[in-house]
Protein backbone atom coordinates (compact mmCIF):
# COMPACT_ATOMS: atom_id res chain seq x y z
CA UNK A 1 0.00 0.00 0.00
CA UNK A 2 3.12 2.11 0.52
CA UNK A 3 1.36 4.24 2.85
CA UNK A 4 4.18 6.67 3.77
CA UNK A 5 3.99 8.48 -0.01
CA UNK A 6 0.69 8.16 0.59
CA UNK A 7 0.39 10.24 4.05
CA UNK A 8 2.57 13.10 1.92
CA UNK A 9 -0.61 14.03 -0.46
CA UNK A 10 -3.49 12.33 2.68
CA UNK A 11 -3.87 11.66 6.04
CA UNK A 12 -7.55 11.70 5.88
CA UNK A 13 -8.04 15.06 7.47
CA UNK A 14 -11.47 16.39 7.49
CA UNK A 15 -13.15 13.00 6.83
CA UNK A 16 -15.06 11.31 9.32
CA UNK A 17 -15.61 7.97 9.60
CA UNK A 18 -18.74 5.82 11.19
CA UNK A 19 -17.81 2.70 12.78
CA UNK A 20 -21.16 0.28 13.83
CA UNK A 21 -19.36 -2.29 15.99
CA UNK A 22 -18.93 -3.72 19.48
CA UNK A 23 -17.99 -0.28 20.43
CA UNK A 24 -14.82 2.17 20.71
CA UNK A 25 -12.47 2.47 23.44
CA UNK A 26 -11.31 6.38 23.40
CA UNK A 27 -8.93 6.21 25.88
CA UNK A 28 -6.44 3.72 23.65
CA UNK A 29 -3.11 5.71 23.29
CA UNK A 30 -3.84 5.01 19.25
CA UNK A 31 -7.18 6.79 19.59
CA UNK A 32 -6.81 9.64 22.43
CA UNK A 33 -8.30 12.58 20.35
CA UNK A 34 -9.88 10.64 17.32
CA UNK A 35 -13.21 9.51 18.94
CA UNK A 36 -15.81 12.25 18.27
CA UNK A 37 -17.90 10.90 21.37
CA UNK A 38 -19.98 14.46 21.17
CA UNK A 39 -21.21 13.64 18.07
CA UNK A 40 -22.68 10.21 18.50
CA UNK A 41 -26.61 10.70 18.15
CA UNK A 42 -28.31 10.12 21.63
CA UNK A 43 -30.36 7.99 20.34
CA UNK A 44 -27.76 5.69 19.62
CA UNK A 45 -25.31 6.56 22.39
CA UNK A 46 -25.85 4.29 24.70
CA UNK A 47 -22.32 1.95 24.99
CA UNK A 48 -20.93 4.02 22.06
CA UNK A 49 -17.31 3.55 24.03
CA UNK A 50 -17.55 0.38 26.17
CA UNK A 51 -15.94 -1.87 24.08
CA UNK A 52 -16.44 -5.52 25.76
CA UNK A 53 -14.62 -7.45 23.07
CA UNK A 54 -12.37 -5.16 21.59
CA UNK A 55 -13.42 -5.41 18.16
CA UNK A 56 -14.85 -2.27 17.55
CA UNK A 57 -11.61 -0.41 18.98
CA UNK A 58 -9.26 -2.48 16.63
CA UNK A 59 -11.49 -2.06 13.47
CA UNK A 60 -11.39 2.00 14.26
CA UNK A 61 -7.62 1.97 14.66
CA UNK A 62 -7.23 0.69 11.73
CA UNK A 63 -9.00 3.74 10.26
CA UNK A 64 -7.89 6.26 12.25
CA UNK A 65 -4.91 4.90 14.71
CA UNK A 66 -2.44 7.51 15.27
CA UNK A 67 0.32 5.18 16.04
CA UNK A 68 1.11 7.22 19.53
CA UNK A 69 3.09 5.76 22.53
CA UNK A 70 4.23 2.69 19.77
CA UNK A 71 0.26 1.81 19.30
CA UNK A 72 -1.48 0.56 16.08
CA UNK A 73 -1.42 3.54 13.43
CA UNK A 74 -4.04 2.98 10.91
CA UNK A 75 -4.27 3.99 7.26
CA UNK A 76 -5.91 7.48 7.60
CA UNK A 77 -4.71 8.37 11.01
CA UNK A 78 -5.81 12.02 9.86
CA UNK A 79 -9.81 10.64 10.13
CA UNK A 80 -11.83 11.17 13.02
CA UNK A 81 -14.56 8.58 14.18
CA UNK A 82 -17.73 8.02 15.45
CA UNK A 83 -18.38 5.19 17.66
CA UNK A 84 -21.75 3.48 17.28
CA UNK A 85 -22.37 0.28 19.43
CA UNK A 86 -24.94 -2.12 18.33
CA UNK A 87 -26.56 -5.67 19.31
CA UNK A 88 -23.76 -8.56 18.94
CA UNK A 89 -24.03 -11.88 19.28
CA UNK A 90 -20.66 -12.32 20.97
CA UNK A 91 -21.56 -9.55 23.85
CA UNK A 92 -22.09 -11.85 26.73
CA UNK A 93 -23.54 -8.97 28.95
CA UNK A 94 -27.26 -9.66 27.65
CA UNK A 95 -28.73 -6.92 30.05
CA UNK A 96 -26.08 -4.41 28.32
CA UNK A 97 -26.95 -5.96 25.11
CA UNK A 98 -30.56 -5.41 25.23
CA UNK A 99 -30.24 -1.46 25.97
CA UNK A 100 -27.91 -1.25 22.67
CA UNK A 101 -29.32 -0.25 19.52
CA UNK A 102 -29.42 -2.09 16.70
CA UNK A 103 -28.00 -2.10 13.23
CA UNK A 104 -31.50 -0.89 11.57
CA UNK A 105 -31.24 1.92 14.25
CA UNK A 106 -27.33 2.78 14.12
CA UNK A 107 -27.29 2.89 10.27
CA UNK A 108 -29.71 5.41 10.25
CA UNK A 109 -28.65 7.52 12.95
CA UNK A 110 -24.96 7.52 11.34
CA UNK A 111 -26.55 8.57 8.50
CA UNK A 112 -27.61 11.89 9.97
CA UNK A 113 -24.32 12.17 11.45
CA UNK A 114 -21.28 14.30 9.13
CA UNK A 115 -19.68 10.80 8.72
CA UNK A 116 -18.78 10.62 4.96
CA UNK A 117 -17.74 6.94 5.12
CA UNK A 118 -20.06 4.52 7.39
CA UNK A 119 -17.46 1.13 8.18
CA UNK A 120 -19.49 -2.32 9.24
CA UNK A 121 -17.39 -5.17 10.11
CA UNK A 122 -20.36 -7.13 11.22
CA UNK A 123 -22.86 -9.44 9.14
CA UNK A 124 -26.64 -11.25 9.90
CA UNK A 125 -27.27 -14.53 7.90
CA UNK A 126 -30.19 -12.73 6.06
CA UNK A 127 -31.87 -9.74 4.79
CA UNK A 128 -34.16 -7.44 6.93
CA UNK A 129 -36.42 -4.92 5.18
CA UNK A 130 -36.41 -2.60 8.25
CA UNK A 131 -32.23 -2.17 7.77
CA UNK A 132 -32.08 -2.33 3.93
CA UNK A 133 -34.32 0.78 4.28
CA UNK A 134 -31.58 2.16 6.65
CA UNK A 135 -29.24 1.05 3.93
CA UNK A 136 -31.38 3.10 1.10
CA UNK A 137 -31.61 6.21 3.91
CA UNK A 138 -28.05 6.13 4.04
CA UNK A 139 -26.91 6.10 0.35
CA UNK A 140 -29.94 8.64 -0.57
CA UNK A 141 -27.61 11.23 1.46
CA UNK A 142 -23.93 10.30 -0.11
CA UNK A 143 -22.83 8.42 1.95
CA UNK A 144 -20.09 5.79 1.31
CA UNK A 145 -21.06 1.91 2.23
CA UNK A 146 -18.63 -0.35 3.11
CA UNK A 147 -19.14 -3.88 4.85
CA UNK A 148 -17.26 -6.65 5.50
CA UNK A 149 -18.23 -9.67 3.67
CA UNK A 150 -17.64 -12.55 5.94
CA UNK A 151 -15.13 -15.13 7.15
CA UNK A 152 -17.13 -18.17 6.08
CA UNK A 153 -15.16 -19.00 2.52
CA UNK A 154 -13.89 -22.54 3.84
CA UNK A 155 -17.81 -23.71 4.37
CA UNK A 156 -19.57 -25.43 1.83
CA UNK A 157 -22.10 -23.04 0.31
CA UNK A 158 -20.46 -19.71 -1.23
CA UNK A 159 -22.75 -17.21 0.15
CA UNK A 160 -22.17 -13.62 1.63
CA UNK A 161 -23.84 -11.95 4.95
CA UNK A 162 -25.97 -8.68 5.36
CA UNK A 163 -25.65 -5.54 5.05
CA UNK A 164 -22.30 -6.43 2.48
CA UNK A 165 -24.72 -8.34 -0.03
CA UNK A 166 -27.81 -4.93 0.41
CA UNK A 167 -27.33 -2.78 -3.18
CA UNK A 168 -25.16 0.13 -2.43
CA UNK A 169 -23.04 -1.43 0.11
CA UNK A 170 -19.11 -2.37 -0.62
CA UNK A 171 -18.66 -5.51 0.43
CA UNK A 172 -15.24 -6.09 1.12
CA UNK A 173 -13.02 -9.74 0.63
CA UNK A 174 -10.13 -10.28 2.12
CA UNK A 175 -6.20 -11.18 1.08
CA UNK A 176 -2.97 -12.11 2.19
CA UNK A 177 0.08 -10.19 1.55
CA UNK A 178 0.99 -12.41 -1.45
CA UNK A 179 -2.37 -11.22 -2.85
CA UNK A 180 -3.91 -13.86 -2.69
CA UNK A 181 -7.38 -14.26 -1.37
CA UNK A 182 -7.60 -15.43 1.95
CA UNK A 183 -8.92 -18.74 2.53
CA UNK A 184 -11.52 -17.57 5.06
CA UNK A 185 -13.11 -14.63 2.68
CA UNK A 186 -16.81 -15.38 1.78
CA UNK A 187 -16.84 -15.03 -2.24
CA UNK A 188 -19.68 -14.31 -4.30
CA UNK A 189 -21.51 -11.36 -6.52
CA UNK A 190 -21.90 -9.21 -3.30
CA UNK A 191 -18.13 -8.63 -3.40
CA UNK A 192 -17.18 -5.28 -4.58
CA UNK A 193 -13.45 -4.94 -3.50
CA UNK A 194 -11.42 -6.16 -1.14
CA UNK A 195 -8.13 -4.99 1.15
CA UNK A 196 -5.48 -6.41 3.44
CA UNK A 197 -7.66 -9.04 5.80
CA UNK A 198 -4.21 -10.94 7.45
CA UNK A 199 -1.73 -10.43 10.29
CA UNK A 200 -3.11 -6.88 12.08
CA UNK A 201 -2.15 -6.74 15.54
CA UNK A 202 -5.81 -6.21 17.74
CA UNK A 203 -6.88 -6.00 20.99
CA UNK A 204 -7.18 -9.53 22.86
CA UNK A 205 -9.99 -8.45 25.02
CA UNK A 206 -11.85 -5.79 27.14
CA UNK A 207 -8.64 -5.25 29.34
CA UNK A 208 -7.13 -3.14 26.90
CA UNK A 209 -3.84 -4.35 27.86
CA UNK A 210 -2.01 -5.66 25.08
CA UNK A 211 -2.67 -6.46 21.48
CA UNK A 212 -2.61 -9.70 19.69
CA UNK A 213 -0.75 -10.76 17.11
CA UNK A 214 -2.02 -11.91 13.42
CA UNK A 215 -5.59 -10.90 13.52
CA UNK A 216 -7.50 -12.29 10.83
CA UNK A 217 -10.48 -11.46 9.08
CA UNK A 218 -13.18 -9.11 6.33
CA UNK A 219 -13.44 -7.23 9.36
CA UNK A 220 -9.85 -5.36 9.21
CA UNK A 221 -10.05 -5.73 4.92
CA UNK A 222 -13.31 -3.69 5.83
CA UNK A 223 -11.55 -1.59 8.07
CA UNK A 224 -8.47 -0.76 5.30
CA UNK A 225 -10.69 0.37 2.63
CA UNK A 226 -12.78 2.64 4.98
CA UNK A 227 -9.22 4.00 5.63
CA UNK A 228 -8.61 4.33 1.59
CA UNK A 229 -11.89 5.79 1.13
CA UNK A 230 -11.03 8.38 3.65
CA UNK A 231 -7.68 9.46 2.27
CA UNK A 232 -9.45 9.78 -1.25
CA UNK A 233 -11.89 12.26 -0.05
CA UNK A 234 -9.54 14.02 1.93
CA UNK A 235 -7.91 14.76 -0.97
CA UNK A 236 -10.28 15.60 -2.85
CA UNK A 237 -13.23 16.95 -0.60
CA UNK A 238 -15.70 18.37 -3.40
CA UNK A 239 -16.00 14.64 -5.03
CA UNK A 240 -19.00 12.40 -4.57
CA UNK A 241 -19.79 9.37 -3.29
CA UNK A 242 -19.36 8.46 -6.94
CA UNK A 243 -16.61 9.52 -7.82
CA UNK A 244 -14.71 8.12 -4.24
CA UNK A 245 -16.32 4.77 -5.42
CA UNK A 246 -15.21 4.48 -8.81
CA UNK A 247 -11.68 5.86 -8.15
CA UNK A 248 -11.12 3.09 -5.86
CA UNK A 249 -12.79 0.79 -8.39
CA UNK A 250 -11.02 2.03 -11.61
CA UNK A 251 -7.73 2.07 -9.66
CA UNK A 252 -7.69 -1.64 -8.30
CA UNK A 253 -5.53 -4.38 -9.32
CA UNK A 254 -7.12 -7.66 -11.53
CA UNK A 255 -5.77 -9.71 -14.07
CA UNK A 256 -9.68 -9.94 -15.42
CA UNK A 257 -11.46 -7.58 -17.39
CA UNK A 258 -13.08 -5.21 -15.79
CA UNK A 259 -16.66 -6.08 -16.97
CA UNK A 260 -16.11 -9.52 -16.02
CA UNK A 261 -15.38 -8.71 -12.23
CA UNK A 262 -14.43 -12.21 -10.72
CA UNK A 263 -16.99 -13.54 -7.43
CA UNK A 264 -13.05 -13.83 -5.15
CA UNK A 265 -11.53 -11.04 -6.31
CA UNK A 266 -14.20 -8.96 -7.91
CA UNK A 267 -12.82 -5.42 -9.14
CA UNK A 268 -9.58 -6.04 -7.83
CA UNK A 269 -6.98 -5.31 -5.00
CA UNK A 270 -8.00 -1.48 -3.50
CA UNK A 271 -4.79 0.87 -4.52
CA UNK A 272 -5.49 4.14 -2.93
CA UNK A 273 -2.32 5.68 -3.97
CA UNK A 274 -2.39 5.36 -7.57
CA UNK A 275 -5.51 7.89 -7.27
CA UNK A 276 -3.37 10.10 -4.74
CA UNK A 277 -0.28 10.62 -6.64
CA UNK A 278 -2.03 11.19 -9.91
CA UNK A 279 -3.22 15.23 -9.41
CA UNK A 280 -4.94 15.00 -12.57
CA UNK A 281 -6.97 11.81 -11.87
CA UNK A 282 -10.57 12.20 -13.60
CA UNK A 283 -13.04 11.02 -11.13
CA UNK A 284 -15.71 10.60 -13.65
CA UNK A 285 -19.59 12.31 -13.50
CA UNK A 286 -20.60 13.07 -9.96
CA UNK A 287 -23.89 12.06 -10.47
CA UNK A 288 -23.58 9.01 -12.09
CA UNK A 289 -23.07 5.41 -9.92
CA UNK A 290 -20.47 3.55 -11.06
CA UNK A 291 -22.60 0.74 -9.72
CA UNK A 292 -25.79 1.40 -11.22
CA UNK A 293 -26.14 -1.75 -12.89
CA UNK A 294 -25.59 -3.96 -9.73
CA UNK A 295 -27.54 -1.81 -7.30
CA UNK A 296 -30.16 -1.72 -9.05
CA UNK A 297 -31.20 1.58 -8.45
CA UNK A 298 -30.20 5.74 -8.84
CA UNK A 299 -30.17 6.43 -5.11
CA UNK A 300 -27.11 7.05 -5.65
CA UNK A 301 -26.79 9.53 -8.46
CA UNK A 302 -29.28 11.83 -6.75
CA UNK A 303 -27.74 11.72 -3.70
CA UNK A 304 -25.95 15.08 -3.94
CA UNK A 305 -22.87 16.24 -3.58
CA UNK A 306 -20.06 15.04 -1.23
CA UNK A 307 -21.24 16.90 1.53
CA UNK A 308 -25.38 15.81 1.75
CA UNK A 309 -26.87 17.39 4.44
CA UNK A 310 -26.81 15.83 7.77
CA UNK A 311 -30.38 16.61 8.41
CA UNK A 312 -32.90 13.95 7.90
CA UNK A 313 -34.39 12.97 4.00
CA UNK A 314 -37.06 10.70 2.44
CA UNK A 315 -5.61 -17.13 6.73
CA UNK A 316 -3.72 -19.02 4.67
CA UNK A 317 -4.28 -18.73 0.91
CA UNK A 318 -4.87 -21.75 -1.96
CA UNK A 319 -3.66 -22.21 -4.95
CA UNK A 320 -4.92 -19.75 -7.50
CA UNK A 321 -7.57 -20.19 -9.73
CA UNK A 322 -9.44 -18.16 -12.35
CA UNK A 323 -11.77 -15.41 -11.77
CA UNK A 324 -15.32 -16.80 -11.84
CA UNK A 325 -16.87 -14.82 -15.29
CA UNK A 326 -19.90 -12.56 -14.22
CA UNK A 327 -19.60 -12.50 -10.37
CA UNK A 328 -18.32 -9.48 -8.77
CA UNK A 329 -16.23 -8.30 -6.15
CA UNK A 330 -12.77 -6.64 -5.69
CA UNK A 331 -9.66 -7.06 -3.04
CA UNK A 332 -6.50 -5.47 -1.66
CA UNK A 333 -3.19 -6.80 0.34
CA UNK A 334 -0.61 -5.34 2.67
CA UNK A 335 2.71 -5.06 1.00
CA UNK A 336 1.23 -5.04 -2.27
CA UNK A 337 4.12 -5.18 -4.94
CA UNK A 338 1.98 -3.23 -7.41
CA UNK A 339 3.13 -0.56 -8.90
CA UNK A 340 0.79 1.14 -11.48
CA UNK A 341 -2.53 -0.04 -12.68
CA UNK A 342 -0.96 -2.90 -14.65
CA UNK A 343 1.01 -4.06 -12.66
CA UNK A 344 -1.32 -6.58 -10.69
CA UNK A 345 -0.58 -9.54 -12.49
CA UNK A 346 0.26 -11.53 -9.18
CA UNK A 347 -3.30 -11.14 -7.94
CA UNK A 348 -5.56 -14.27 -8.09
CA UNK A 349 -8.05 -15.41 -6.16
CA UNK A 350 -9.88 -18.21 -4.39
CA UNK A 351 -12.25 -18.77 -1.55
CA UNK A 352 -14.96 -21.73 -1.05
CA UNK A 353 -17.74 -19.51 -0.31
CA UNK A 354 -19.96 -18.54 3.25
CA UNK A 355 -22.35 -20.16 5.34
CA UNK A 356 -25.00 -18.92 7.99
CA UNK A 357 -23.86 -16.72 10.63
CA UNK A 358 -26.25 -14.77 12.97
CA UNK A 359 -25.25 -11.06 14.11
CA UNK A 360 -21.79 -11.38 14.30
CA UNK A 361 -18.77 -9.54 14.26
CA UNK A 362 -16.82 -10.34 11.22
CA UNK A 363 -19.16 -9.90 8.47
CA UNK A 364 -20.08 -13.84 8.38
CA UNK A 365 -23.31 -14.57 6.99
CA UNK A 366 -25.39 -15.70 4.39
CA UNK A 367 -26.98 -13.45 1.43
CA UNK A 368 -29.88 -13.50 -1.18
CA UNK A 369 -28.97 -12.21 -4.53
CA UNK A 370 -28.04 -8.16 -5.29
CA UNK A 371 -30.43 -6.70 -7.51
CA UNK A 372 -29.09 -6.59 -10.94
CA UNK A 373 -26.13 -8.29 -10.76
CA UNK A 374 -24.84 -11.65 -12.47
CA UNK A 375 -24.47 -14.51 -10.84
Amino acid sequence: MQAEKMWKVSTGKGVKVAVIDSGVNADTSSLKGQVLTDEVPKSVAYGATDDSVGHGTTMAELIAGTGAGGSLKGLAPGAKIIPIHIKLEELKDKAKNQKTPDSTAAIRAAADTDAKVISMSFGTDAPDPNEEAAIKYAAAKGKLLIAAVGNEGQKKDGVIGYPAAYPYVLGIAAADKTLTASKFSSSGGYVDLAAPGQGFPGWCDATFRSYCDNVNGTSPAAAITSGAAALIWSAHPDWTVNQVTRALIDTAGRTWPKNSPSKYGGYGLIRPRLVLANPAYNPGPAHVDPLAKDNGGDLLAKSGSSTASSSSSPSASTPSQAPEKGSTGGTSAAGSSAESSNDSDSTVWITLGAVAAIVVIGGGGVALMRAGRAR
